[in-house]
């Protein structure tokens, strides 16, 4: 019995194992699509978020 048990949670983890790699392209396609997309709403949002900023920073004063 314990080596049956043994050899079944070898193989499942050996499956594990080979599912969880990932998908490395994939990966850098979502990374580079955040940063492009942060970088898009960056120019649009910059002077608003400048301005949002500084009036509340004034505002303390």
């Amino acid at each position: 019995m314990n080596n049956w048990m043994r050899t079944v949670a070898a193989r499942c983890l050996t499956r594990r194992g080979r599912d969880q790699r990932g998908d490395i392209p994939g990966w850098v396609l979502v990374t580079i699509m955040t940063a492009g997309l942060v970088a898009a709403i960056w120019v649009v949002a910059e002077p608003q978020l400048k301005d949002l900023l500084s009036n509340a920073l004034s505002s303390v004063n």
